[in-house]
């Protein structure tokens, strides 16, 4: 399992025109999957972003985490995060899960950041969606499990 995640003041999805998804402060999550991931994973991803410190205190430092700012969460598939580029100038992605694997993990993924209280807005599995944003900071953090 990979995540990229993006701290945001703002990010929305949307697909043919129509906005499906979007989210005031918080984290934009990219999140793509492997066949070989499970619940240990998902349960591993979920506690790291809900308790990431990477909002700033009174004090300036990166000491807060999301519920301490009340911030939402976009989340988006993406299993272009596992292209292999090693040969030639077309990426591979036979490292990714397929669309059947895939799709239950990423709905149990979003599901098991609800259940830790966070608003998780989505994108559609497998659509071609657009996704704006306005970064903050930047603070991006990829994570592997």
């Amino acid at each position: 399992m990979r995540v990229v995640l993006q701290r945001v003041n703002h990010a929305a999805v949307s697909i043919d025109g129509e906005t499906v998804g979007q989210i005031k402060k918080g984290y934009l999550l990219l999140v793509g999957l492997a066949p070989d991931d499970n619940d240990d994973q998902l349960d591993w991803m979920v506690h790291k972003i809900v308790n990431l410190r990477v909002f700033e205190d009174e004090n300036g430092k990166l000491n807060r985490a999301l519920a301490d700012v009340a911030g939402e969460i976009l989340s988006i598939s993406q299993f272009t995060l596992y292209a292999d580029v090693k040969r030639g100038n077309r990426p591979g992605f036979s490292k990714a899960a397929k669309p059947e694997i895939a799709e239950p993990l990423y709905d149990r993924f979003n599901e098991k950041l609800r259940a830790a209280g966070v608003h998780v807005e989505t994108g559609r599995f497998g659509a071609d969606m657009k996704v704006e944003l306005e970064n903050d900071g930047p603070v991006t953090i990829i994570y592997e499990k």
